[in-house]
């Protein structure tokens, strides 16, 4: 983490809205409830309760808690994958994949926020087309969720960020430092969707 961000944290008590934090409880020491109180105390722009991993039930019953800390925190919410589980809770965000995008046009009436993740210049404009109120793009660096896969890099964000008028956000590899958001907001993202380091984020690092 850069010292101007580690500064702005210990002084304000948040990074900023250039960051969307995106769960993995696998990946945290804590459980992924009082992780996620820890990731709010920094209010990012909003939270993706992946866990793709969940059947449709348990991640019902993950979301309704996780869903009830980010309101208390007013940290938006942004569920993943199943918007049945998003309508019954009254989450109006969603992030589905595209092939899930495609396949539920018609349940995306009552949606406010409608995300997508994309890996070419061709999925953005379809998303787009699609109703994506905003959208993931990557991977853009090197990262260990996709070891061996050679990263898409800043002019592949650049071009999708020019191919479309909702939002892109950079993931894959994104850290918290004051250069790298540079770099994807300077291709014209709106910021990055960080994973492995916002389910590491410890309440000392505010201290």
């Amino acid at each position: 983490m850069s010292d101007t961000y580690e500064n702005k944290i210990k002084e304000n008590g948040y990074i900023n809205d250039k960051v969307i934090c995106v769960t993995n409880r696998h990946l945290s020491e804590k459980s992924l409830a009082r992780q996620v109180e820890i990731v709010c105390k920094f209010h990012p722009k909003a939270i993706i309760l992946r866990e793709k991993d969940l059947p449709e039930d348990e991640y019902m019953t993950l979301a309704n808690e996780i869903l009830d800390i980010c309101k208390k925190n007013n940290v938006k919410c942004i569920l993943h994958f199943y918007p049945n589980v998003a309508k019954k809770l009254e989450c109006d965000a969603i992030h589905l994949p595209l092939f899930k995008l495609r396949e539920n046009q018609k349940c995306l009436s009552g949606f406010k926020i409608i995300g997508t993740s994309v890996h070419s210049v061709e999925e953005a404009i379809e998303a787009q087309n699609l109703g994506a109120t905003y959208i993931s793009a990557g991977h853009i660096f090197a990262t260990d969720c996709k070891k061996g896969v050679p990263p898409r890099e800043l002019d592949f964000l650049k071009k999708v960020c020019q191919a479309v008028n909702i939002p892109v956000y950079a993931i894959g590899g994104i850290k918290l430092s004051d250069e790298q958001i540079k770099l994807i907001t300077d291709c014209g993202a709106a910021g990055g969707c960080i994973m492995s380091g916002m389910m590491k984020l410890k309440l000392e690092d505010m201290e």
